[in-house]
């Protein structure tokens, strides 16, 4: 959430100083219809009421923070990941029985190794994140490219699942630039990548420095 509706929101939910295990009491419910599903929590279909905010924070770089301090355990970063939904343009823990705010600074993933199979139009590109989710590019889970407007940095990302995506890191994405063509797209060059059949721009042609 912004920083704006967080300080809104303290003066009511408040943000927790409990550990984040304490404060989701049905973190222990969501992990189990994970397991009875064998995937991941059923957080679309769970609409508890909003419980308020923690001080939780996923950085761009892909780290989660609790209390302003990094969370080093990283299966119980794994288990907040699974819980984690975005609902319009925030980002939620969701449970059973509560649904409590936490603020992410870009997206909440971060692409940290690529696997190609094949090659061509034929080829096929997966991802695999931080936190251990593998996704594979494709009609559903789409790569998008945008340029940081303070930086002037490409910043390249995929979708891993229900409008949660990944921020492709530098050295994957130096990877991903390599396997780059040009193709001709309604009448105009475009540099990009082909996954599953798709043609992913990145940019135009002629910006390409060479």
């Amino acid at each position: 959430m912004s920083e704006s509706e967080k300080v809104e929101n303290k003066g009511s939910a408040g943000v927790s100083a409990r550990a984040p295990t304490e404060v989701l009491k049905g973190l222990g419910a969501a992990q189990a219809a994970g397991e009875k599903a064998r995937g991941l929590p059923p957080v679309h279909l769970w609409n508890p009421e909003f419980c308020g905010d923690l001080d939780m924070r996923i950085k761009r770089d892909g780290t989660w923070h609790y209390l302003g301090s990094p969370i080093g355990r990283e299966r119980l970063v794994r288990l907040f990941s699974t819980v984690l939904r975005k609902d319009e343009d925030d980002y939620f823990l969701v449970t059973p029985v509560e649904k409590i705010g936490i603020t992410v600074d870009d997206v909440p993933f971060l692409a940290v190794a690529m696997s190609v199979e094949g090659e061509g139009q034929s080829q096929v590109l997966s991802f695999e994140t931080s936190v251990g989710d593998r996704v594979t590019v494709d009609e559903g889970h789409p790569m998008r490219f945008e340029v940081d407007k303070t930086t002037g940095e490409p910043a390249p990302y995929v979708l891993v699942r229900a409008r949660l995506e990944a921020l492709i890191n530098r050295a994957v994405f130096y990877d991903l630039v390599e396997l780059g063509v040009e193709e001709e797209i309604d009448g105009a060059r475009w540099f990009g990548v082909w996954s599953s059949g798709d043609f992913y721009k990145f940019m135009p042609a002629g910006e390409l420095v060479t």
